[in-house]
């Protein structure tokens, strides 16, 4: 009977027949293994299959043998043999296709296969990947801007005055409860609501870019590159969920087969920027950055990966080394053209997972750092009427707070919002509103339903017209009028103040330094959860020690380095 084989071609079929040879010479290896297929199975990176044959009788024999026929062919390829095997696998695809159909010889190239010359070359590809990357950042971090802007009104104007108005009403005015709604419930959960808009749009890019098939090229031009870097390849797919968020990147990383592959996958995925940090950059960038706030979120986002593959590429080839580097195989989609249903079906599912979160876990720990705030630890005050350098929150980050002053945000304020940003980092922005006090001061008395009705409309008709005029701006086509004068009012007057004060003058420098560390510390206690499940504790710890001890070197140094060079 003929058995079926394909023909990889004289030199794969060479090697394949040298560790054959080793096979035949060990009879308790090919007493368990098919000869061929054992040899393909090494040839391509058989992790599994090595550790099998460890402890069988001549085993370490037949990997010698493999270990060698695979160099040989990286010299005679110049690139790794999975590849080298994949590529004559489907050459020889390509030739039974050939004889099993009829058509015209010399059929054209198709369009798409035309466009992935461009947009799969090692460096147009990576070109058109960055600007689809500062395409997505100029969308949320300008465009979403005006969206911003009319909710933050309306939360912390209409909305904190209705509130206020509805305690009063119940005979519950000018006390603690009223203070705990407005400076707790609504200063807390609306300071964060406020972005919605912004991680509305950056959900809506990246299921643009998932639907029309685009991302598997954009993960393919990664894959070149980590693998130069000694990084595995399939790695970028954890690593692309990561941009959405962390936790279930952190899972995804049980897709890859090898152990190494996973632990270093798992390091990795927190330096990539999810959306709940993308409010802290837009915050930091409105307030120092106003005509560059594109740049500096896409800057973020690019700061994230260059660190992974740093990292990576360091542990990868140290405390975690590996002989090869997986190559990424994998079937490019055909370009289709997105459908409105799909994509507004992942960002809505994305967008419900956000706001849910906003309505648990930013809820409870606003309440619970509004009673902090509340409660006195000494000194003047009493229980919702407590200057915050006399509340036991105020004492707490007091003893935090000088480590974070070589970095310039050595404040009450500022160490207060990262340390509930552990919980998650959607808490950020709205700890940030509750320890600045910018939400409502209850002055307006008897608010008319009418003219806040009004507000709220000629709001939202402004904001709609100049997100429209500010989409050309994303090729450089400036359509809507600059304000150069920022308000006085609000969160991004105390941000600025309170960070122009703890670094003696060098705000922008500050917070800079600020959103450095928000990308690489810790991402959220769900993360660190899932890190321990997939991980395990010991390489959970080394997480979360080694991202918050490089999170504060590299802030210290944005900051020193930047002062000492005049810079801000």
């Amino acid at each position: 009977m003929n058995t079926f084989r394909i023909d990889y071609g004289p030199a794969i079929e060479g090697s394949i027949r040298e560790i054959e040879a080793a096979i035949e010479t060990a009879p308790a290896v090919a007493a368990v293994f098919p000869a061929r297929w054992l040899a393909l199975e090494l040839l391509e990176n058989g992790d599994d299959i090595r550790r099998r044959l460890s402890e069988i009788d001549g085993g370490h024999a037949v990997v010698a043998a493999a270990a060698l026929a695979y160099r040989t062919l990286v010299v005679e390829f110049g690139e790794t043999a999975p590849v080298a095997v994949a590529g004559a696998r489907y050459d020889w695809i390509h030739e039974v296709t050939k004889l099993a159909t009829v058509g015209k010889s010399g059929t054209p190239w198709s369009r798409s296969d035309q466009v992935d010359r461009v947009l799969t070359h090692p460096i147009a590809g990576l070109g058109f990947f960055l600007f689809a990357l500062w395409a997505v950042f100029k969308l949320t971090a300008d465009v979403a801007t005006f969206f911003l802007d009319w909710i933050d009104a309306v939360v912390n104007g209409p909305i904190a005055r209705w509130v206020a108005s509805l305690v009063g009403g119940i005979g519950l005015g000018g006390g603690w409860v009223e203070d705990l709604m407005v400076s707790g419930v609504v200063a807390g959960v609306g300071g964060i609501l406020v972005f919605l808009p912004v991680l509305l749009s950056l959900y809506l890019a990246l299921a643009v870019l998932e639907d029309s098939g685009y991302m598997a090229r954009g993960a393919l031009v990664m894959d070149r590159l980590m693998r130069r870097l000694g990084l595995p390849a399939k790695s970028f797919l954890p690593m692309l969920v990561g941009f959405g968020c962390n936790v279930p990147a952190i899972y995804a990383t049980r897709t890859l087969e090898r152990p190494r592959d996973r632990i270093l996958t798992g390091l990795l995925v927190p330096f990539m920027s999810c959306g709940a940090r993308l409010p802290v950059y837009v915050l930091m960038a409105a307030a120092f950055f106003p005509a560059r706030r594109g740049f500096v979120v896409f800057s973020m986002y690019v700061l994230g990966v260059l660190v992974a593959l740093a990292v990576g590429s360091v542990v990868g080839r140290t405390v975690l080394p590996s002989e090869s580097t997986v190559p990424l195989l994998l079937e490019l989609p055909p370009y289709r053209r997105p459908t409105w249903r799909s994509v507004w079906f992942h960002t809505w599912v994305r967008t419900k997972a956000f706001v849910k979160d906003a309505g648990t876990v930013i809820l409870g720990t606003s309440i619970i750092l509004w009673l902090l705030l509340a409660m006195p630890a000494g000194g003047s005050g009493r229980f919702g009427d407590t200057p915050i350098e006399d509340s036991v929150f105020g004492r707490t980050t007091d003893v935090l707070a000088p480590v974070f002053a070589p970095a310039g945000f050595g404040s009450a304020e500022a160490t207060g919002a990262l340390v509930t940003g552990f919980v998650a980092k959607e808490v950020v922005i709205s700890s940030m509103a509750q320890l600045y006090g910018t939400g409502s001061d209850g002055e307006v008395e008897d608010p008319s339903l009418a003219s806040d009705l009004r507000e709220i409309g000629t709001g939202f008709g402004s904001a709609v017209r100049n997100t429209i005029l500010a989409v050309p701006g994303i090729v450089g086509i400036d359509l809507v009028e600059s304000d150069t004068e920022q308000s006085d009012d609000g969160l991004l007057a105390a941000v600025r103040q309170g960070f122009d004060d703890s670094s003696g003058g060098h705000g922008a420098l500050a917070a800079l330094a600020f959103c450095v560390f928000v990308l690489l510390y810790t991402p959220c206690v769900a993360a660190v959860a899932a890190a321990r499940r997939e991980l395990g504790p010991r390489w959970m710890w080394t997480s979360v020690i080694g991202q918050t001890a490089l999170a504060w070197i590299m802030a210290v140094g944005v900051f020193q380095i930047g002062r000492a060079a005049g810079i801000g």
